[in-house]
């Protein structure tokens, strides 16, 4: 007993030795002494107990815009939401969508902006649109002679390099960058990839400072603080994300518009568990899948799902293609999750999970030898 207290309480003060780029204001202020600052930022962007933004305009320092991405500057809209230009109640700050008519900054939003500061907490997946954000915004900057600042945070699932490596023909918002669905990266460390590996636009003329997060190791567990988009309200479905999100493209409800998003899987007609669920119009889900719909859920959330697990995948296909139902709904939205349609084709062909990793097995060990230059933690 007195050995299990030790680990928990070294395990604890490893974690709270975590210090976040954005609580290092030592290291970034200067950079913003006498400029014009634009934020992409939202709910994540904490620094201790105050918003990011709150703590920039107590140091003076002249913040004059808001750059909101998906689900907005508050958290509060759901995935696919688009994100309307308002002001901020509380500090009277212009918030500019970066999820609407435009993804990626214009250079009218950027005219009069010397800084741009990225803070915003991933999860490390490739589809997850905040690092979708993060590429066109240092391509707008590059192009309009912005400097852009990163202030890291860990990456909860950092632990994971798995999945096909986006191929061409396949980019979208939801794959932009030639990297594999768990890329085992901090944003900070994808910043410099992507200015270092020219994915940009004139990336050679981008000012880019990451801040790094102190402390932190790839394999250190990592507690959100704060959800980092409605449908991942906690640990459990930040681990289960990377492989429940092709549930997207099928015909299975992964729980959003239920107490448990990103924690089952459901549907009214196959039996997946015992678990009855409804999904219901929410805020944050106001057209789930399958609304109003009685479903037969299996409840995941004691499960041992993580990195990117196809098993789950694999098995509910097989029993959908048995009862003689359509799986794979949206085909063409399934290769974009993936970044291939060889992922989808082999689930079809029957292949199993093992020789599915296999065929993916070289494009990691290029992308790892790759990624190596810019990696700034162990």
């Amino acid at each position: 007993m007195r050995i299990l207290l030790l680990f928990s309480y070294l395990l604890c003060a490893s974690v709270q030795a975590i210090t976040v780029g954005a609580e290092q204001p030592a290291a970034y202020l200067p950079l913003l002494a006498d400029k014009q600052v634009a934020v992409v930022v939202n709910q994540t962007s904490r620094t201790h107990q105050q918003h990011l933004v709150d703590s920039l305009l107590a140091a003076s320092v002249n913040v004059i815009r808001v750059l909101a991405p998906e689900h907005g500057f508050r958290g509060e809209k759901g995935a696919g939401e688009q994100i309307e230009d308002a002001r901020d109640e509380k500090t009277g700050l212009p918030i500019v969508s970066l999820y609407g008519a435009n993804k990626k900054p214009t250079p009218q939003m950027l005219a009069d902006v010397d800084v741009l500061i990225f803070d915003i907490q991933d999860v490390g997946t490739r589809f997850y649109t905040y690092i979708s954000t993060l590429h066109y915004v240092m391509e707008a900057a590059a192009e309009n002679q912005v400097a852009v600042v990163v202030l890291d945070r860990p990456n909860p699932n950092g632990r994971f390099v798995d999945g096909p490596v986006r191929q061409p023909g396949f980019t979208s918002f939801v794959g932009l960058d030639p990297i594999p669905v768990l890329h085992g990266m901090t944003v900070g460390e994808l910043a410099r990839m992507i200015k270092g590996e020219g994915w940009i636009q004139h990336s050679q003329a981008l000012d880019l400072t990451v801040i790094p997060v102190r402390h932190y190791q790839r394999d250190m567990a990592w507690s959100l603080p704060v959800p980092p988009s409605p449908n991942l309200p906690n640990d459990t479905a930040i681990r289960l994300y990377p492989s429940l999100c092709f549930f997207e493209a099928t015909a299975v409800s992964i729980g959003r518009g239920t107490d448990l998003p990103f924690q089952l899987i459901g549907h009214d007609r196959v039996t997946l568990g015992d678990l009855s669920v409804t999904p219901r119009s929410r805020p944050q889900a106001p057209l789930p899948k399958l609304k109003d719909t009685p479903l037969q859920a299996m409840d995941l959330r004691s499960s041992a799902i993580e990195g990117l697990d196809l098993r789950l995948l694999i098995d509910t296909y097989k029993q959908f293609k048995q009862a003689g139902i359509p799986f794979f709904t949206q085909p063409d939205f399934m290769d974009k999750l993936a970044g291939t349609n060889t992922l989808r084709q082999a689930i079809e062909a029957g292949h199993s999970e093992a020789q599915i990793k296999a065929s993916w097995a070289s494009q990691l060990n290029a992308f790892k030898a790759r990624r190596a230059p810019y990696l700034l933690y162990d």
